[in-house]
């Protein structure tokens, strides 16, 4: 293709090229879990070495895995709140507002760096709906006042928490519950065991990140804002559809989760507020 584009991103950017292959690695097998066409056709207009990426079969399962379980979460709440907001944050070259059917009173927001956003553009057609895009980091204090703040609001940020120190996690949450009049949140963590065998994962080690952030204890979180309830712990080991995974990779995923400490290794929490 002629218009294929440039990769220039690097650290922490870089591997959300890693979770765009991952399902679109997931797309081509023979049993897909998410089917995400869109990521597919994203990928063939990016001129980058996804080999970097050190993505397997197995690894793309698990991507597509942890995306479905939020995709489902995301649309239980769009279901019983029909008038609320979907705060996508950190969401890189996600499609999850072209691949989730959503009604036309939801407001969608994706929200990630300005060079990121930039991308988006060059590579997504405009989902159709009340949809936006905001370009800064999540971490920072403005960006949030351009979200309207009269609807409950389910926000989600996948592969995002555990590249954030805990002051920067505690304070994303404690802004989120702030303003907005309820709703939900949706984030993958480590556990502090994956945070020491970061290294182990290719595509923080190819792309020179460093993970900070781990969650031992999801309760803790609870503390963090009044009111703040946490609805579901997922276990990476335990998450619904292991059995689509690859042979190898349910063999692993069995010997994990029968560790101490390694069962714990990840997570997909669900809080209300």
């Amino acid at each position: 293709m002629t218009d294929r584009q440039k990769i220039t991103l690097t650290g922490a950017q870089e591997t959300l090229l890693a979770t765009l292959y991952g399902k679109a690695l997931d797309t081509r097998a023979r049993r897909p879990i998410l089917g995400d066409q869109e990521a597919v056709r994203v990928m063939r207009r990016i001129d980058y070495d996804f080999r970097r990426t050190g993505m397997t079969a197995t690894t793309a399962a698990g991507v597509a895995l942890r995306a479905r379980q939020l995709d489902d979460w995301i649309v239980e709440f769009m279901t019983a709140q029909p008038e609320s907001t979907v705060l996508h944050l950190a969401c890189g070259l996600d499609t999850r507002p072209h691949r989730l059917a959503r009604p036309a009173t939801v407001r969608w927001v994706d929200v990630d760096y300005p060079e990121v956003v930039a991308l988006r553009e060059r590579l997504l057609p405009v989902p159709e709906g009340d949809y936006r895009q905001i370009g800064a980091s999540v971490t920072g204090e403005e960006w949030l006042e351009q979200v309207p703040a009269d609807r409950p609001v389910v926000a989600v940020f996948e592969g995002l928490s555990m590249y954030l120190r805990e002051e920067e996690g505690r304070r994303l949450v404690q802004r989120i519950t702030g303003r907005f009049p309820g709703g939900q949140l949706l984030f993958d963590v480590y556990g502090s065991m994956g945070i020491r065998m970061q290294k182990l994962v290719p595509a923080v080690r190819n792309s020179g990140s460093t993970l900070h952030w781990g969650v031992d204890d999801p309760r803790v979180i609870e503390g963090w804002h009044e009111g703040l309830v946490c609805l579901d712990a997922l276990r990476s080991v335990d998450m619904p559809g292991l059995e689509l995974l690859p042979a190898v990779g349910r063999a692993q995923m069995w010997v994990l989760a029968r560790i101490p400490g390694l069962r714990d290794v990840g997570r997909i929490l669900r809080y209300r507020f």
